[in-house]
């Protein structure tokens, strides 16, 4: 295995995965305090299992915004990962930020998997654990070898419809199933679902089919890893989005009843 171990990444590498942990750290006491201030009444009802789960789910939505942000604008606006360039193959492209945003995530990933670990199965059952244990193994490999980033980009890019995920639990949990907002969340939350983890997905194996040739080049561990763990999440994606079909559709039912 080609290693991606220059001067700067020496440094960037354990800079910004501690700089993820610290965000979260950061996140979850910030999302206690706002909490304590705006959301006073629903906040002081929970019990300590459910504040630990509130303020979680806080960091995880910070993150997943940095995260399809940053990957939207490595994949889309900027030209590091553009298909363009004969001199240099696409599972070569690399930069700088993609560099620091598999730290920053790599931090993110390692601390939600512990507080899962901790609590378990409080946070997130069997399903949720393994596809949380998925994700910092791809996060590592690929800045390791520099290899795959555009690959690992497009799942981090999946990460947009967390906050959908957790709005939809923070209502749920406030009494709010029958607010409009819960309503239009759900609708939200299952158009990004298709696009994001079902569409995305056929996209990013068929841009691997494509471009197998170059996909085969990259050492034999991180093969298979982009094979194997893109492959998983898609289907646990399928899975879930099947659930939140089902949850929409009864939620829409369940509304034009009341009306």
């Amino acid at each position: 295995m080609e290693g991606n171990f220059g001067p700067t990444e020496q440094v960037l590498w354990p800079v910004s995965v501690f700089s993820g942990i610290v965000m979260c750290k950061i996140v979850y006491e910030l999302t206690g305090q706002i909490s304590l201030l705006y959301f006073n009444k629903c906040y002081n009802k929970l019990n300590k299992s459910q504040k630990i789960e509130w303020n979680n789910r806080g960091f995880s939505t910070f993150h997943a915004i940095v995260a399809a942000a940053v990957s939207f604008y490595l994949l889309v606006l900027s030209d590091t990962f553009k298909d363009g360039n004969p001199d240099v193959l696409v599972v070569h492209n690399k930069s700088i930020l993609s560099d620091a945003m598999f730290g920053v995530s790599l931090g993110y990933f390692l601390s939600d998997l512990a507080m899962i670990l901790w609590l378990f199965p409080s946070l997130g059952g069997k399903e949720y654990a393994i596809c949380i244990m998925g994700s910092p193994f791809m996060q590592c490999f690929s800045p390791i070898s520099g290899k795959g980033q555009i690959y690992i980009l497009m799942v981090l890019f999946s990460e947009i419809t967390t906050p959908f995920v957790n709005l939809r639990w923070y209502l749920d949990l406030a009494g709010q199933k029958s607010s409009s907002l819960y309503v239009y969340n759900g609708v939200a939350l299952f158009l990004g679902w298709l696009v994001a983890r079902i569409l995305l997905f056929v996209y990013v194996f068929t841009h691997m089919y494509l471009h197998f040739d170059q996909v085969k080049m990259v050492f034999p561990l991180g093969f298979y890893t982009l094979l194997l763990v893109p492959s998983m999440l898609a289907v646990m994606n399928a899975f879930w989005f099947s659930k939140i079909f089902k949850g929409m559709v009864k939620t829409l039912s369940r509304r034009k009843h009341a009306q």
